[in-house]
């Protein structure tokens, strides 16, 4: 099994920056991506980014938090971070990451990082 252990949420105010962090272990051999979630109260988890282990660190984001967010990979650490700027009120959600072996992501959640916007 893997185990994530997501750190780094807290509350700001809107414009403000945060910066997450979650530490993978456990079965991550072969992973081929890392990636962050958020769950907003009432809504289902939506995908927020994510980042490839080889080709570069190649990245992708949703179009929700394009040009604010910025994620990032210590391979060494197993760690993978999400540095939040300009955050606004919809930003406000616990934040989960999570592992990839190809397209599919592991089954596994950590306990999540709450962020809350306030405005």
């Amino acid at each position: 099994q893997v185990q994530l252990v997501e750190s780094g949420g807290g509350l700001v105010q809107a414009g403000e920056s945060l910066r997450l962090s979650c530490a993978a272990s456990g079965s991550i051999f072969s992973i081929s991506h890392m990636g962050w979630f958020r769950q907003a109260p009432g809504k289902q988890r939506e995908w927020v980014a994510t980042i490839a282990i080889a080709n570069g660190g190649y990245t992708s984001y949703a179009d929700s938090v394009k040009g604010r967010f910025t994620i990032s990979r210590d391979n060494a650490k197993n760690t993978v971070y999400l540095q939040m700027n300009s955050l606004n009120a919809e930003d406000t959600a616990v934040y989960y990451c999570n592992v990839a072996r190809g397209n599919l992501w592991s089954g596994n959640w950590g306990q999540g990082t709450q962020v809350t916007v306030s405005s």
